[in-house]
């Protein structure tokens, strides 16, 4: 491939960042995998999109691919409160003012090392959008 060739592949819409494919998950149906290292607070890239078109509309929630297909995974901890096991990404909400009503941004951060082949997930609330 020419250098222009390569450089209009890079340009191309890809549903999912580099390193990161989809599969049959043991969680539930199919997940968000690594196919190489990714390091601890990556930024993954947005799963969500909330709008709210005026105060007098429902709030429109939108899945990106990533969102789409992230599996939820609770933290878990021992009799002394210690975490024994949970999520290896979180999520972060950014809220934004745009002219035709006020959008929301939901985006996902790993908080440790993902090595490759393992799922990548999320704890979540099931589109409660104010958590």
């Amino acid at each position: 491939m020419t250098e222009e060739q390569l450089q209009k592949e890079d340009s191309n819409y890809r549903p999912l960042e580099h390193g990161l494919f989809i599969e049959e998950s043991m969680i539930d149906g199919q997940g968000l995998f690594a196919s190489e290292v990714i390091k601890e607070e990556t930024d993954l890239g947005i799963s969500h999109y909330e709008v709210e078109p005026d105060k007098m509309s429902e709030k429109i929630l939108i899945r990106t691919p990533l969102g789409g297909f992230i599996n939820h995974k609770s933290f878990e901890h021992d009799e002394h409160d210690e975490l024994i096991d949970g999520p290896n990404c979180i999520r972060i909400q950014t809220k934004h003012s745009a002219g035709l009503g006020n959008m929301s941004t939901w985006s996902l951060k790993t908080i440790k090392e993902i090595s490759p082949g393992e799922e990548l997930t999320v704890e979540y609330k099931l589109y409660n959008p104010e958590s």
